[in-house]
């Protein structure tokens, strides 16, 4: 819930604005001076700021001038008796949403809170929806008509009703994040945001204040209040992906905020409430991880109320060819090319190889496809020259340069898998530097 600042001097406005604002539903702080507000906004994120104009010591324009430094979006309402044409410009320069004269008609004033805090939600909403778009996978939907996926498919559609926790598990590249945005899309939390944060990106210091946010000067660099995705989440789902790379340190404190519903910025002990549904995932195997002394039990449970394996693509191979003539016709499409043709041929040669890198390795296959194709489409022998030969066929046992380039390439895979795609990390699994792994990445087209 977003909280309402209100700034003015006469004690009896301020009551009133405090009952209209918490008649609304939303919490409320009042303060009768600016330099008092000045410093719980520092310590805070509010939705919305109602100042008078005409203060003792620091008065309404100063304020605003003041607060810009610290929050350069903040919907601010300016109410005044002394209300003059250049103060209520001076006001809408530093971004002022509205000025209403005193006395002031109560309805006018809650229906403006109302607004006000309508634009505060969706400038976070706006903000996180362009991270998604910027981060979306190419295609929305999740592809597939084998017996494994129709499993998946009646699974989300059972369980996406439901306020309880999913754990989504799965190899690297099987998709899971699809499956997650897919429960959001069919729940009743669908109108609100789906928040998506992948815990293996992001080193494990920065990861708390990613999650429940901070306070301005809760550490070196924090310069201003961060929201965190919790609170961006607060009535839709947060999407925890990699799940199983989280710090233990960090397991403890999420388990509390998922217990208790509530959460602590890094830096306050102020606790603030959330309504958050949590769907994780992992291509990891927690209850292995739990038994080495790697993840918490009592959070694994928390997290496991309901789960969903996707299978990999070797276990699902009459969606190859389907999965494939989508994204050639995706990038198709993005290179001016038009629809590009699959042949049975060119199925065949997709459907003989075990893809450890499952649907992502499929697609970055096909995107060097529609790259090379002519005009007609994708042949099998271009198709051959860009699908690894399984280790141990009988084409390539002499083929020794064939052979080391399949094994270094299924090791390069295994090894993000094993850092959930995080590239500093799977180079410090093989003991070679990032770029040496970038290089060798594009070597094998993964």
């Amino acid at each position: 819930m977003r909280r309402v600042i209100i700034v003015d001097d006469d004690r009896r406005t301020r009551r009133i604005l405090q009952i209209l604002v918490e008649r609304l539903g939303f919490e409320s702080r009042a303060f009768e001076s600016a330099a008092e507000a000045l410093v719980a906004v520092e310590g805070e994120s509010p939705g919305l700021i109602l100042t008078d104009l005409k203060m003792p010591g620091v008065d309404g324009i100063e304020f605003m001038r003041r607060l810009r430094r610290i929050d350069e979006q903040v919907p601010v309402i300016v109410l005044t008796a002394y209300g003059t044409v250049e103060s209520a410009v001076e006001a809408m320069k530093l971004g002022a949403v509205d000025f209403v004269a005193k006395p002031f008609d109560v309805e006018a004033v809650e229906l403006l809170i109302q607004r006000s805090l309508e634009h505060s939600r969706r400038r976070v909403e706006n903000r996180y929806l362009r991270e998604q778009v910027d981060h979306a996978p190419a295609f929305e939907d999740i592809v597939g008509d084998s017996p494994p996926m129709r499993a998946v498919f009646d699974l989300i559609r059972k369980v996406a009703p439901t306020r309880s926790a999913v754990l989504v598990t799965g190899e690297t590249g099987t998709g899971k994040e699809l499956v997650a945005r897919a429960i959001h899309r069919l729940s009743p939390r669908e109108e609100q945001l789906f928040v998506p944060l992948n815990c293996a990106a992001i080193p494990p210091d920065l990861l708390e204040s990613e999650l429940f946010g901070h306070v301005r000067g809760a550490f070196t660099g924090a310069q201003a209040e961060r929201e965190g995705r919790f609170r961006a989440a607060d009535g839709g789902t947060l999407f925890l992906d990699e799940i199983g790379d989280m710090d233990q340190r960090l397991q403890a404190k999420l388990l509390r905020a998922l217990q208790d519903g509530v959460i602590e910025p890094v830096g306050s002990n102020r606790r603030i409430p959330v309504d958050v549904r949590i769907v994780s995932s992992t291509h990891r195997d927690l209850e292995r991880a739990i038994r080495d002394g790697g993840f918490r039990e009592d959070l694994f449970y928390r997290l496991n109320v309901l789960r969903i394996a996707l299978p990999p693509l070797r276990e699902r191979r009459q969606d190859i060819a389907r999965l494939a003539r989508v994204f050639l016709a995706e990038f198709g499409r993005d290179f001016g090319k038009g629809p590009l043709a699959l042949d049975d041929g060119s199925a065949a040669v997709l459907q003989r190889y075990a893809w450890p890198g499952n649907v992502r390795e499929l697609r970055n296959v096909m995107e060097r496809a529609a790259v090379l194709a002519g005009d007609g489409g994708v042949d099998a022998d271009l198709l051959g020259g860009l699908v690894p030969r399984e280790e141990g066929g009988v084409d390539d046992e002499l083929d020794l340069a064939g052979a080391v380039a399949t094994a270094e390439r299924r090791v390069i895979l295994r090894a993000l898998a094993a850092a959930g795609d995080n590239k500093v990390e799977a180079a410090r699994l093989l003991g070679i530097g990032e770029r040496t792994l970038w290089t060798k990445l594009k070597k094998h087209g993964i």
